[in-house]
């Protein structure tokens, strides 16, 4: 199931604040999106769905999501 994301700067903005304020360490937080977004850029062959937004800004979604629904990890 893939999902289709419209996301403004305003929502981006505030799931990478819920992000970096939920972190105990501000560098590894960045460091750990920053892999993720690299990991999605080589995966972008692959989703045709979400080509319209950046992998950095995709990566904030997914981590932001991994946060606030822990259910997604136990799938």
């Amino acid at each position: 199931m893939s999902k289709r994301y419209t996301l403004d700067a305003a929502e981006g903005l505030r799931r990478s604040e819920e992000l970096v304020a939920a972190a105990p360490n501000r560098y590894r937080i960045t460091v750990q999106v920053a892999n993720r977004a690299k990991l999605r850029r080589y995966d972008e062959a692959d989703d045709y769905d979400d080509h319209f937004l950046k992998p950095i800004m995709r990566a904030i979604i997914e981590m932001s999501d991994e946060l606030t629904q822990p259910e997604i990890l136990s799938d």
